[in-house]
């Protein structure tokens, strides 16, 4: 399992949800007396390794774990404890091998631990597969996962697409779970600030769950976290469709930060043999990370040649001249630092192999003019080529989605003919992905004029003439273009939304605040949002949780972490979301059919 990120600079005590984590797994392991198998969910196996070494789970018996599949698990372990999300198609696969168990007459006992919660219609599965009474059933309250300092994750993937395309809004629910138990440790939070449909859903859901909170147990009365800022992804789709240009964001653009770690070829790493893979942690633990992951990837090998060249001038030193035991000291503790210099040389490197391509820098060419509002015919006949050289249609369909949402949509004629060159470029089971695209509000025929260009205009999102090496705004995350998100962040910590009022109400979903207390009085909302106050009475920043619903880039945290670190900024800023996405791994939720060509 991957390393723990140390959390030990949080603005608030993280790890206290990580030990009330481990916790809570530590009582549903010891639920079962002995040995035991754990099978997981597999999308659970990151996560789970973001709380609890293996170590752990052997320190509680746990002999083996597999991932829960349609294939038989081959063990005489007696006892066998699954640990799943709430989902239909897990209970069909539970019930089966406690079945194939049965027939082959193994003496086995099982229990299901649901996380977060259990729910009604999965045990009614099992009820109806006739399994449920050979169950034990139990829950692990696991909401927020810290990935690191100032990152929380539900790592719901499925999220938007549930709520978007199917109208399931059992997610939502859980992200105002998440806040609320966030709460329980941490003081109920005073403000609340939403802007966005599912982001008023959740505020709603929050509202109701306090109520019924403050009846069964009361909170910590002084809260920790002064302002809840909730942002719907629909309110701002354009920014994750955009290639992520700093060190973290190609990182995960081109080889996908999973749970905080990449898995690389190990030649790529300076070692011999090739086909093994390496995985790498990516977290504040790693010092040369902190400093290189928010920076634009162009700056990022000039610092790198800077450290290396300010390593070789000490060496020569030690070498050349006396030095005494302190000057000694202090090169030794530079050399510690040798791995990760070489660890993130050889990263940025093999990174370098892809930005240099004519065909990256081509596609950023085309972004830029989209965001821009240039040319709408140069971006249609580079669509249609990479269309009829048949390119991933995952990159194809991301600058679809970025021409649909930048121009109110396609031109009829272009929306039909792109719509029939892409099923019979890629398939015919790709109707129903394009339309899962239409249902979300990612692709659609132009109806009327674009809002586009004023809320560029109005919220200044294109920056020419900025320095990436020396960044003054939040532009530098994308070399210009400026995250719609994180503008409206700053200007909610800064003047607050109402002056931008205008320009506010044309994103889609409403727009509001709320002013709360442990006593969980309400003021009413107010239609749009005022700016914060200017910091804690005693000069302490304030803590800001600013919550995407649909998904967070790491751009947009990097932009976040600019923000906090301007001077005269007065917050501090925790960043959680339901996934750590990019446009790729967001549409690729959308794709019925993701193993080809996606």
């Amino acid at each position: 399992m991957a390393q723990l990120p140390n959390l030990d600079n949080a603005p608030i005590n993280l790890s206290s949800l990580r030990e009330q984590a481990q916790k809570e797994l530590v009582q549903a392991l010891d639920s079962m007396y002995g040995k035991k198998l754990l099978v997981l969910d597999p999308k659970l196996s990151g996560p789970l390794a973001l709380i609890a070494q293996t170590s752990l789970l052997k320190e509680h018996g746990v002999e083996n774990l597999f991932h829960l599949s349609a294939e038989p698990i081959q063990s005489d372990t007696k006892n066998v404890l699954f640990l799943v999300r709430p989902q239909i198609n897990f209970m069909k696969l539970i019930s089966g091998q406690i079945k194939l168990d049965i027939k082959q007459k193994l003496q086995k006992q099982y229990a299901v631990y649901f996380l977060p919660r259990r729910t009604v219609v999965c045990e009614k599965v099992l009820e109806e597969e006739e399994v449920y009474g050979r169950v034990i059933i139990g829950e692990i309250p696991l909401y927020f996962i810290p990935f690191d300092e100032d990152v929380l994750s539900l790592e719901m993937e499925l999220a938007f697409k549930e709520w978007q395309v199917g109208g399931d809004m059992s997610a939502l629910w859980y992200i105002a779970g998440a806040i609320s138990a966030l709460e329980m440790s941490f003081g109920v939070i005073p403000n609340i600030k939403v802007k966005g449909k599912a982001a008023a859903q959740v505020a709603d859901t929050l509202s109701r769950m306090q109520r019924e909170k403050q009846m069964r147990m009361p909170v910590p009365v002084i809260s920790e976290i002064d302002t809840l800022i909730l942002l719907d992804r629909q309110v701002d789709m354009i920014t994750p469709m955009c290639t992520q240009l700093t060190y973290e964001g190609l990182l995960d653009e081109i080889l996908q930060i999973n749970n905080g770690a990449i898995e690389l070829d190990a030649s790529i790493m300076g070692a011999q043999q090739s086909g093994k893979k390496v995985k790498i942690p990516l977290n504040s633990s790693d010092k040369l990370y902190r400093e290189l992951r928010d920076l634009n990837f162009g700056v990022v090998g000039q610092v790198l040649r800077s450290k290396a060249t300010s390593m070789k001038n000490d060496y020569a030193e030690v070498t050349t001249m006396n030095q005494t035991v302190s000057d000694l000291k202090d090169f030794v503790k530079k050399l510690n630092a040798l791995p990760e210099m070489t660890r993130h040389t050889n990263i940025a490197q093999y990174l370098s192999t892809f930005t240099t391509k004519p065909s990256f820098l081509g596609r950023l060419n085309i972004e830029q003019t989209l965001v821009e509002g240039l040319s709408y015919d140069i971006v249609f006949e580079y669509i249609e080529e990479m269309i009829h050289k048949q390119e991933s249609l995952s990159n194809v369909l991301r600058l679809l989605v970025l021409l649909s949402l930048s121009n109110g949509g396609l031109l009829k004629k272009h929306f039909d003919y792109l719509r029939r060159e892409i099923l019979h470029s890629y398939g015919f089971e790709h109707m129903f992905t394009l339309s899962n695209l239409e249902k979300s509000g990612l692709l659609k025929r132009q109806e009327g004029k674009s809002n586009w260009p004023a809320l560029k205009k109005g919220l200044k999102l294109i920056v020419e003439d900025g320095d990436d090496a020396n960044p003054n705004d939040i532009a530098y995350v994308f070399s210009g273009y400026a995250p719609l998100s994180i503008r409206l962040v700053q200007h909610a910590l800064k003047g607050g939304w109402r002056s931008i009022e205008d320009i506010v109400k044309l994103l889609p979903g409403p727009c509001f605040e709320r002013k709360q207390d442990q006593n969980n009085s309400m003021e009413a909302p107010n239609d749009i949002s005022t700016g914060l106050e200017s910091g804690a009475a005693d000069g302490r920043r304030l803590l800001v949780l600013v919550v995407f619903i649909g998904g967070v880039t790491f751009a947009e945290i990097s932009a976040l972490r600019f923000l906090s670190a301007q001077e005269g900024m007065k917050y501090d800023l925790i960043v959680a979301s339901n996934k750590l996405i990019n446009g790729s791994s967001l549409l690729k939720t959308l794709v019925e059919d993701p193993s080809k060509n996606a």
